[in-house]
């Protein structure tokens, strides 16, 4: 027979047990009554209590950083190095992040003040007529649009913290009669979105000047394609004299699909950056650039990099600048390495499609004395037309954007053999700072009757580190036109 346990053993080894459970079961209570003392998490808002600057808000919330950071759809470590080296930067008490912008300087207000082009024909009553007509893409499911006739801001981010809960701000306006928009005035309207169209035109968004439905802006829902951002161009006092700033905006709201309208709308105060055409292009660029996810670009010593040369980043800043660009930080000491363009595309403005032909097999037919536009919206991309001649002396011209262009053109003549016959790419800079010089590329040239081809390309000048740019920021839009010489 098997050995069996003598009876103490077996007592000893029951209490063993039956004291092992009970030890368990304790340990369980201990525990949950451990857990149950535990207090639950604080809210953001409550955590941060108020809107607050970058290190004073890092500081704040440094155990929810990886929270926050996601709410505000960047890593961990970019919130961190925002929060801790750039002083414009906020939270506000619901832990999302904003950009208080500094005025433009004495000088850089001198150099935007310059008049915009002559181009309206008669003072207007109402906002209404060409001025607030005007759009960059007709039809796009995106839009951005420049507000300059007025707004009331309610039951937005804006109106906490103290501030009014409804502000009615007032129309733009520089000769002290609000009764009409004088033809000076439309003019400035019509060349801040003529370069603000240009900043944008690689994308699939309409920089519109007319008042889009409240549908076409604010998103409702996941399901909703049809949204966009107001770009409010604020002549009042009632934010910009308690920050002394030149904009402010919320970054990584245009896709938002909660509370689209209440990070609404981005504004330049032009208390802050002066009534010219050219320093509100750059201001309304640069704060639209926010609500579509972008940072700034500065270095280890400046917030916002003012550029070399005649280029500056968009989101630095470009007013002493002619030729302002997107950017991926290849200056020199450039502390913001994003690719503005991937940004921009993760927060809801795809790239134009290719509208032309890349090679002679499907270029685009032009036709003598007649212009064509095009959009260089892609990097990789090369535009190619084709036209007949008779034997002669013609003249081919690819222009940039008559206001704010950014794209940098280079022109090759081909003949019917695809041959390069020609080329035409000058010099870069600029003449002030609000004209650009040699972006767009013309040559003249006597040529045998036949079938030529015209290539545009984009091009950098320089060098990206410290004198130039590449080709990344160079796109834009374009005609091109063949003439008899």
């Amino acid at each position: 027979m098997p050995n069996r346990p003598r009876p103490q053993f077996r007592r000893i080894a029951g209490l063993a047990c039956t004291g092992a459970v009970i030890f368990g079961a304790l340990a369980v209570v201990v525990g949950n009554q451990a857990d149950a003392q535990q207090p639950a998490p604080l809210p953001i808002d409550q955590l941060l209590g108020q809107e607050l600057q970058g290190k004073a808000a890092l500081g704040r919330v440094q155990s929810r950083l990886a929270e926050i950071a996601d709410q505000n759809k960047l890593s961990t470590d970019q919130l961190r190095q925002i929060l801790a080296t750039d002083r414009t930067a906020w939270l506000d008490r619901g832990g999302k992040l904003f950009y208080r912008e500094p005025v433009a300087t004495a000088a850089e207000r001198k150099s935007g003040a310059a008049a915009s082009p002559r181009w309206a024909t008669q003072a207007v009553a109402t906002a209404t007529g060409p001025a607030f007509e005007l759009h960059s893409k007709p039809g796009s499911n995106r839009v951005i649009y420049l507000d300059f006739d007025g707004h009331t801001i309610t039951g937005t981010a804006w109106n906490t913290n103290g501030k009014p809960s409804t502000v009615n701000v007032t129309p733009y306006d520089t000769d002290g009669n609000t009764s009409n928009w004088s033809t000076a005035e439309q003019d400035v309207v019509r060349d801040v979105w003529a370069r603000v169209a240009e900043d944008y035109a690689p994308f699939d968004v309409d920089v519109t000047t007319q008042q889009p439905t409240a549908d076409a802006i604010t998103r409702s829902g996941a399901s909703d394609q049809q949204y966009g951002t107001r770009v409010l161009i604020d002549p009042t006092t009632w934010y910009q004299s308690g920050c002394g700033c030149g904009g402010v905006a919320y970054v990584g709201v245009y896709d938002n699909t909660s509370n689209h309208s209440y990070y609404q709308p981005a504004l330049v105060f032009t208390k802050g950056v002066g009534t010219g055409a050219k320093n509100i292009a750059e201001a309304a660029s640069h704060e639209a650039g926010h609500n579509v996810g972008l940072s700034h670009d500065g270095t280890a010593s400046v917030g916002y990099y003012a550029g070399h040369g005649a280029w500056a980043p968009i989101m630095g800043v470009g007013y002493s600048k002619a030729i302002s660009q997107w950017s991926k930080g290849e200056y020199t000491g450039a502390n913001n390495k994003e690719d503005d363009f991937a940004v921009i595309g993760q927060n809801g403005l795809a790239l134009r499609g290719d509208d032309h032909g890349n090679g002679t097999s499907d270029a685009t037919a032009l036709t003598l004395g007649t212009s064509v536009k095009g959009v260089y919206a892609n990097d990789s991309d090369v535009d190619t037309f084709r036209i007949d001649l008779a034997a002669g002396t013609f003249n081919f011209a690819a222009s940039a954007a008559a206001s704010g262009a950014d794209l940098d053109i280079k022109l090759q003549l081909l003949n019917s053999s695809g041959g390069v016959i020609a080329t035409a790419d000058p010099a870069a800079g600029q003449s002030n700072s609000a004209t650009p010089t040699g972006l767009s590329a013309s040559l003249s040239r006597q040529v045998a009757a036949g079938r030529y081809y015209l290539r545009i390309e984009n091009t950098g000048y320089g060098s990206p580190l410290n004198t130039g740019y590449s080709t990344y920021g160079s796109r834009g839009a374009y005609t091109v036109r063949v003439t008899a010489g």
